[in-house]
């Protein structure tokens, strides 16, 4: 299953696939907007604890993808969310489950940038306190990392991706709120573009590749949308929306 973003309703996700859907043996994966970063260090461990018997009982395991209301050092290096059950990955992680080999990559910008930097709650990250709770973080953006997808071709095929934002060829719905933000904001719909294009220049190194590409799944909108391209499958999915990603043939 993937879902779109939850923004820190770990225990309304987690209730909702292992309790009142009755979900088992399934791998949950959650495109970006996890919510991690918002709380304090350890609060995390306390959610994993309180929900482990679950997880556990039905079967299934929660990864999380980066999304731009993320703190990164969650995701990356010795600070990940490890736990059996329930992780972050970092960017360019591969996942196989029921036959897929799924590529995952965060990052967007976040359009209300302005807006969370002009919060009392916001503060210039400490380096020695990477896990110190605020509202946004400047590393928010997708990377293009063409030397972990040379070492990815050489030896897996991938035929879905899960990104927190979409190529450009996916814009088909205006992301909402972006051009009144955009009005004290001189740089974001630039850095906007740039985001789209990143994510485009992942989705054409993939095709050209000769990687069989046949589903991609992103949060970020806020909305629900899907289209056929070439091929490919595009899902945009709403905040708690959930899709099956069912066996492959």
């Amino acid at each position: 299953m993937v879902v779109g973003d939850i923004h820190g309703d770990f225990n309304k996700l987690i209730h909702k696939c292992c309790l009142r859907y009755r979900l088992r043996d399934t791998l949950i994966v959650v495109a970006g907007d996890c919510g991690v970063g918002f709380e304090r260090p350890g609060y995390y461990d306390y959610v994993y604890e309180r929900n482990r018997r679950y997880l556990s009982s039905s079967n299934c395991w929660l990864v999380m993808v980066r999304g731009n209301h993320d703190n990164p050092a969650y995701f990356n290096g010795p600070y990940r969310v490890c736990h059996e059950r329930f992780m972050t990955v970092p960017d360019y992680a591969l996942l196989t489950a029921c036959g897929h080999v799924i590529l995952c990559v965060g990052g967007a910008v976040s359009v209300d940038r302005v807006l969370r930097m002009n919060s009392p709650f916001y503060h210039v990250a400490d380096p020695s306190k990477p896990l110190e709770r605020n509202v946004y973080w400047k590393d928010e953006v997708p990377v293009f990392d063409p030397g972990k997808l040379e070492e990815i071709t050489e030896s897996f095929e991938i035929d879905t991706v899960v990104t927190h934002s979409a190529p450009s060829i996916c814009d088909r719905i205006v992301q909402m709120g972006l051009y009144s933000f955009s009005i004290d904001d001189d740089h974001l719909l630039a850095d906007v573009e740039e985001e789209r294009t990143i994510m485009e220049r992942l989705r054409c190194y993939l095709l050209e590749h000769g990687h069989p590409l046949k589903h991609w799944y992103y949060g970020h909108f806020h909305q629900s949308w899907h289209y056929e391209i070439d091929g490919v499958l595009y899902t945009m999915l709403d905040i708690m929306e959930f899709v099956e990603l069912t066996e492959r043939d």
